[in-house]
């Protein structure tokens, strides 16, 4: 399994993280490795929203179903993965100090045996946890960018 972690504290109040964060289709907007993403179910936000995200990393293309299992407004989201890669995911906003953000995002992803299984997690954890950083920072960017 892949536990992959990363974090960023953004110059801005939980609340104003969380209100870019809540917005589910607008993940794509700053997250390298998401390409588009499409609803499955009627609901856009809290928990039992699914939805099917097309990824990219590298010449690999994977369609990532996840549902939304946790949903605390201005501090936790949480995801089950339940396609091809498995496991959980949780976004956690934290107070710091002057008023600004400690921005978590976990993971524990399970790869398929023909992404290399255990192996493939532990190289592909190396490779997302990079292309995370990235995404946390165009995330840092849009927050603290001026309204």
């Amino acid at each position: 399994m892949g536990r992959i972690r990363v974090s960023t504290v953004i110059d801005a109040p939980p609340e104003r993280v969380w209100d870019e964060v809540r917005h589910i289709e607008r993940h794509v907007d700053w997250m390298a490795d998401a390409v588009d993403l499409r609803f499955t179910s009627p609901q856009r936000s809290g928990v039992g929203t699914t939805f099917d995200c097309r990824t990219k990393v590298g010449p690999l293309r994977l369609t990532d179903r996840m549902e939304i299992t946790e949903w605390r407004d201005t501090s936790v989201m949480g995801v089950r993965h339940v396609g091809l890669v498995t496991g959980t995911g949780r976004f956690t906003l934290t107070k710091a100090k002057g008023g600004r953000t400690r921005f978590t995002w976990q993971e524990k992803l399970r790869f398929p045996w023909w992404l290399g299984g255990p192996l493939g997690g532990l190289v592909g954890g190396r490779v997302l946890r990079r292309i995370w950083h990235g995404n946390l920072a165009r995330l840092k960017s849009r927050v603290e960018a001026p309204a």
